[in-house]
Order: structure tokens, then sequence, then C-alpha cells
């Protein structure tokens, strides 16, 4: 099957161009929230009820702050050169990597000023991020950007248009999906972390949030070896690996502490 190149702009309000990489991630943004929110409250029965929504608008602000200033950051170069796009994200532009940190700024925030254990925030929030990535890789494939390789089949693959091509790859027109692999990827990962944070995360605190940088880490880090527009390398190696596999040892050490620590409790 051949998945075809969509088109970038959904609709026209007042001649203004509303792109679908815009209601996709406004999207994602709000299923992530509401599904955050029910998950903090059924775990968390006995806190204030709706904090996460309560606290959404911070949440959000600097999510979106932190996910542009990270991807700025790792093309610097073009940004310097055109700095009026860095207020322009209508067709991308946006980094996980950099959101998860502006979003654990924020919780501290959220933990301080509502008087909520950081950890009961984090948990929740980590479950339903995970949904949200799935939805929101779909902005990719409205911008015909973040595609793999390109295939050897010519009966399967994404297509690319010529203008949206990297130049070395400017003859071939098929490519891996990786949006999609991704996406589904994350659908799995959302079911396997609202498992854990349903039957485990009132015992183990924490352990969701270190399980997400965990499986989030090993998603991101074999697709990027199909990835083929990665922003910044270190010699050879892009960024996003490397950041892939820091988060991950943090995940594993964070497991096993969470576990070590409620061992100990329980003797």
């Amino acid at each position: 099957m051949i998945i075809p190149a969509p088109e970038d702009v959904a609709f026209n309000l007042f001649s203004i161009p509303i792109y679908w990489y815009g209601i996709t991630m406004a999207s994602a943004i709000f299923v992530a929230i509401l599904c955050a929110n029910y998950l903090f409250n059924k775990i968390n029965p006995n806190l204030k009820k709706d904090t996460i929504l309560e606290y959404a608008p911070a949440l959000i602000i600097s999510g979106i702050l932190c996910a542009r200033l990270y991807f700025c950051l790792l093309n610097a170069t073009h940004y310097l050169s055109n700095p009026l796009e860095i207020l322009d994200i209508r067709e991308g532009g946006l980094s996980i990597h950099g959101a998860i940190i502006g979003g654990v700024a924020s919780m501290i925030f959220i933990s301080k000023k509502s008087k909520t254990p950081l950890v009961s925030i984090i948990d929740a929030i980590s479950c339903s991020t995970i949904l949200g990535q799935a939805i929101g890789r779909w902005g990719n494939y409205f911008n015909s950007e973040a595609y793999g390789i390109p295939v050897a089949s010519q009966n399967w693959g994404l297509f690319i248009p010529e203008a949206k091509r990297i130049t070395q790859y400017a003859n071939y027109s098929l490519f891996h999906p990786t949006f999609l692999y991704e996406s589904v990827l994350d659908l799995v990962a959302f079911f396997i972390l609202t498992i854990i944070y349903t039957k485990l995360g009132k015992k183990y605190k924490g352990i969701t949030f270190f399980a997400y940088l965990t499986i989030y880490s090993i998603i991101r880090f074999f697709i990027e070896q199909l990835r083929v527009d990665s922003a910044m390398n270190i010699a050879t190696v892009p960024i996003a690996e490397i950041v892939s596999v820091l988060l991950f040892a943090i995940g594993i050490v964070g497991i096993l502490s969470v576990l070590i620590k409620q061992k100990r409790t329980n003797v």
C-alpha cells in the first residue's frame, strides 16, 4: 500500500490558512490533558480533584515553548539567519525531548503551587503524554516530515513530494512512514503504561514516569535508525539517539530505585 501525501492546509479562516499540523497538535494536547486529569483523579482520590486541569495552561505553554526552543537550538544555523521563523510553528518544528524538559519544569512549579506531591502529578501526566505523542505524530504526516529512509519496494511506502525530500534522496519518492511506526508503538506503550499506573501506581510512586522514560527511549532510539532528517549529530550519532540512551539509563535506574525503596519499606 502506498500512503499518499496529504494537503497540509485544512481550511482557510478569513483568508488565514489553518494547518492540519496545528489541528493535530491541539488535539493531541487536549486528549493528553483530559486523560492525565482522569487518571490523576482515579489513582489519587485523597488529593485535590482536577489539579491537572486547573494548571493545564502552565503545562501547555511550558511544553510548547521548550519544545520549540529545543528544536531551534538543534537547528541554530537556520534560525539565526531567519529569526522571525522561530515564532512560526504552523508547519512543524516541535521536539518531544524539549517538551519533556518543559513539562517536568512546569510540573515542579505545579507541585509547589498546588501543594501536591510531584510524583503524583508526574506519573499521571507521563502515562497520558505518550497517548498525545501517538496522536501528534500524525502532524508529521500532514507536513511530510520526519520520514524514514527510502523503501526498496514500489508497492509500499509513504509518498513524499519532491519539494519535501532531502537533497540526497531527491530521486526517491517512497519512504518508510516512521510517523506511523512510532504512532502505533506509542499506542502500545500507552496501554502498557496505563496498566502499570493503574495496577502499581498507588504502591510504587514514580514507577510510571520512569517506565515512560524507558519505553519511549527504546521506541525513539530504534525509530531514529530509520529517520533521515536528524537535526544535529555529535560525530555521526544523532542527538536524539544520545538523549534516548541517557533517558533510558535514567529510567532504568529510577525503576530500580523505586522498587528498592518499596522493598525496604515493606521490611
